[in-house]
């Protein structure tokens, strides 16, 4: 008899490697100048893309200017992808880049981190528990007194959906370095939260 939990397992398995071959052969079509394939890798990605831009710029119209950005790059150098990472982290790294060196000039501003305010954590602990209680307004406010840094990488880990190993590639450091970040970044957004909690 099939173990039901098995074959979920492994058709979502089949689905994801499914997708990552789609994109990949999304980046080859492009590579060719295929706009059919550069537009639907813009409906695939753009989303995810945008929003984790928007945690860093925190104004709407930079980050849709940085978006563009971003897949005019793709466009370019879809040549250039060798697979060496997933599709998605590498285009999240372009837009990183594509937002630093846009940021270089300008004073990094508070972000309106409603996307990232909507998203759940992933494990539990007094900082999970924590965000259960706390009020959607309340967390809104506690994620834009972050420093830049832990909004970044909270939006690369819990709103784009990249592994540890991803995260790490994207801003070129050791999976160790995101870990205790990630750690640091959690605690400080539960400190914030437990604060506002007492003052109440």
């Amino acid at each position: 008899m099939k173990d039901p939990d098995r074959d979920t397992g492994a058709a979502t398995f089949t689905a994801s490697r499914d997708g990552a071959c789609d994109d990949a052969a999304s980046l080859r079509r492009i590579g060719q100048g295929d706009e059919d394939a550069m537009a639907a890798f813009y409906r695939a990605h753009s989303r995810v893309v945008l929003a984790q831009v928007l945690l860093v710029v925190g104004e709407r119209a930079l980050a849709e200017e940085i978006l563009q950005d971003t897949m005019l790059a793709v466009w370019r150098g879809a040549g250039s992808f060798r697979g060496e990472s997933s599709v998605r982290s590498w285009v999240i790294g372009i837009a990183r880049r594509q937002t630093r060196d846009r940021l270089r000039a300008r004073r990094l501003r508070v972000v309106d981190d409603t996307f990232l305010a909507e998203q759940a954590g992933s494990g539990p602990g007094p900082d999970v528990l924590a965000l259960d209680r706390a009020e959607l307004a309340e967390v809104m406010s506690a994620i834009r007194e972050l420093a830049a840094s832990h909004r970044e990488l909270l939006g690369l880990v819990f709103g784009s959906g990249l592994s540890l190993p991803e995260v790490a590639g994207v801003l070129d450091i050791p999976v160790g370095t995101v870990k205790s970040r990630l750690t640091a970044a959690r605690a400080a957004l539960t400190g914030i939260l437990s604060e506002k909690g007492q003052n109440r």
